[in-house]
């Protein structure tokens, strides 16, 4: 049997991935729910919430992804732009109209939204729900929602520890947009720096790069590796909350982008390795934490921390409502 084919089947069995059968499959009942039980679950769940004990990390993060003034806002311009959430059709990518629909449906259908689907790296004209923001900037008309969860939520089980785990840098990842016509340069420029040095396991995905290309890693097989590379690509980097769950440490420079993660309270060589944007000090960063491995296993404890944030289902649940609340309470066009 071809060695290839072999190779991607075991990838297919043990990525690690989450399961896009089992999110299909429960997002849909969420959509299909009928309206007026999701409004009672929305009352159950929200009465005497700000009696709870982590009320304080709930509002903390309410504000955060949703930072909307009403006196701010040209309602105008909203109203022209907005649809009333009856009117919202199935997104091309149907995770973000599944995503958002699962929270947004306990609330009157008649409520307004602007809904900006995709990998979103620039700021909406007008108040909308998005995956994904800049981190600089005024970036109030972002309002972020867990979106494409199925993809960029996924912790881990790592029964590896780090002391365990091999003395080296693990990259595997796509450095362009799968035809490589349009290059993360960010990646280009780490893997031409780096490809081949010995302490680095460096490859891409795109066929066609032969030089650098190479077969995927299932996630188990990357957690052999102390430090792995999270750099950024369309928006986010998508293997941050992972790695940041297990016992291996994220590598890369300073974001400059966000999700429902809040990669923007992230703090450089607390809850990950920074390195320059030119990887200039990588190398040396790499060598200080091997060789300091009691500061090493302190980073994996602040990432592990974050993590825990957002483990909560119930909490997750509250913090949308709530996100939501203030979306539709801070546009509405008071009379």
């Amino acid at each position: 049997m071809n060695i290839t084919f072999c190779r991607r089947l075991y990838y297919t069995l043990n990525s690690g991935k989450n399961s896009k059968l089992k999110y299909y499959i429960t997002s849909y009942l969420w959509v299909l729910t009928p309206h007026w039980l999701l409004l009672l679950l929305r009352k159950m769940l929200l009465a005497n919430v700000q009696q709870r004990s982590d009320w304080n990390e709930i509002k903390a993060r309410v504000d955060y992804y949703n930072r909307l003034c009403s006196s701010k806002i040209n309602h105008s311009v909203f109203q022209q732009n907005a649809i009333s959430l009856a009117q919202q059709q199935k997104t091309s990518q149907s995770v973000y109209y599944l995503d958002s629909f699962r929270y947004a449906k306990s609330f009157p259908l008649n409520n307004k939204w602007c809904l900006y689907p995709g990998d979103v790296t620039t700021v909406p004209s007008v108040p909308s729900i998005v995956k994904s923001r800049p981190i600089a900037g005024d970036n109030a008309n972002s309002v972020l929602l867990k979106l494409d969860r199925v993809r960029h939520f996924l912790f881990v089980n790592d029964r590896i520890s780090y002391a365990d785990k091999l003395n080296k840098v693990v990259f595997r990842g796509l450095i362009g947009q799968f035809d490589s016509h349009n290059l993360k340069q960010n990646r280009y420029d780490f893997v031409q720096k780096f490809f081949g040095n010995p302490l680095f396991n460096i490859g891409v995905i795109d066929k066609n790069i032969p030089q650098w290309h190479t077969t995927k890693m299932t996630i188990n097989e990357h957690l052999a590796y102390k430090f792995i590379m999270a750099l950024e690509g369309n928006d986010v980097a998508s293997n941050l909350k992972w790695i940041m769950s297990s016992n291996s440490i994220a590598v890369m420079p300073r974001p400059k982008y966000e999700t429902w993660f809040m990669e923007g309270t992230l703090i450089p060589d607390y809850h990950y390795i920074e390195v320059a944007p030119d990887y200039s000090n990588l190398e040396t960063k790499i060598d200080y934490y091997i060789q300091h491995p009691h500061e090493a296993e302190a980073i994996i404890a602040h990432a592990h921390a974050h993590v825990a944030r957002f483990r909560n289902a119930r909490r997750e649940y509250i913090v949308s409502q709530l996100v939501l609340s203030k979306y539709f309470e801070t546009t509405e066009v008071k009379n």
